[in-house]
């Protein structure tokens, strides 16, 4: 069963000119969907712990020349908290389902952290419908060539285990989300921080724990997300352009999965920067993402 939030369409809660927020209805969900600026289209997928509002510091450029849509995810931020349905096909199948009820039929897709297996696979399975892809800043399952890479041979990041074992991570929680949320907002910039306005409304984003229970589902789908994206490999290559930017901690790791799968790849590592790439390094994003959208002929 879904929770509805809010209504059809309103401002953002972050006062932005040009920046519209929607109710969606796609693939058996309903999701929470900003979007500024017209032209060719542009879906940006969050990661965690954030919510549409990361891409804030990017919007404003990005609507001069395309139409952003910046949805939060099935269960997280304003989008309704679904039972199930956070596998990385499932994700991508919402991600399809909204571009097709805004009337798009061909778009870029940037994908981020938990962000980055869905547009990958909505990738791998629309290339008539994805004509440009961004992946930054995570791993696509137990895909192998990145194995000597730091990230790689380095523990597992902790959480990932606590998030994801069933009702634990959620029950022990509430009340400390703050804190909680805090903790990677400061290591996900470096321990630069970010705007007070975005923290807020990423943490109200994280509150309670019906929000706790979804974020977390994502992490307890991995196993699932991680034999979607071998099977996607082994049928389809992908052949659209690709551009994987690394930072801190991933670096090339991604980009050395992704390059045996794919025909068209250039990859980018921003040193002095955080995991949170658009919160912590935009003007740097913004460099590389220009030229790579731009060159885009359809």
């Amino acid at each position: 069963m879904s929770v509805p939030v809010s209504p059809d369409i309103q401002h953002s809660d972050i006062q932005h000119p040009g920046i519209e927020l929607r109710r969606v209805k796609t693939n058996g969900t309903e999701l929470n969907v900003a979007t500024a600026g017209q032209g060719p289209a542009v879906l940006l997928l969050h990661g965690f712990p954030q919510t549409w509002q990361m891409w804030i510091p990017v919007m404003a450029e990005l609507a001069q020349r395309y139409r952003v849509i910046a949805p939060d995810l099935r269960g997280f931020g304003a989008s309704a908290r679904e039972a199930d349905g956070y596998d990385a096909i499932t994700l991508a199948a919402d991600a399809e389902g909204l571009l097709e009820a805004l009337g798009e039929t061909s778009v870029a897709v940037v994908g981020i952290d938990i962000g980055v297996p869905p547009a990958f696979l909505l990738a791998m399975r629309r290339q008539d419908l994805v004509r440009r892809l961004v992946l930054m800043e995570s791993l696509l399952g137990q895909l192998p060539g990145a194995e000597g890479e730091e990230f790689l041979t380095a523990d597992p990041p902790w959480w990932f285990g606590f998030h994801s074992v069933p009702g634990l991570a959620e029950s022990v929680l509430p009340g400390h989300e703050e804190i909680y949320v805090d903790w990677f907002l400061d290591r996900g910039t470096s321990g630069r921080g970010i705007r007070p306005d975005i923290r807020e409304a990423i943490v109200r984003g994280y509150t309670g724990s019906e929000a706790l229970r979804c974020a977390f589902s994502v992490y307890r789908a991995r196993p699932l997300t991680a034999r979607q994206i071998q099977e996607a490999v082994n049928s389809t290559r992908l052949t659209i352009p690709t551009m994987v930017i690394g930072a801190n901690p991933v670096g090339r790791a991604l980009e050395l999965q992704v390059r045996p799968h794919a025909d068209d790849v250039e990859g980018h590592v921003l040193t002095d920067c955080g995991h949170i790439i658009p919160l912590d390094r935009p003007d740097a994003l913004l460099t590389l993402l220009r030229p790579f959208l731009s060159t885009d002929g359809r």
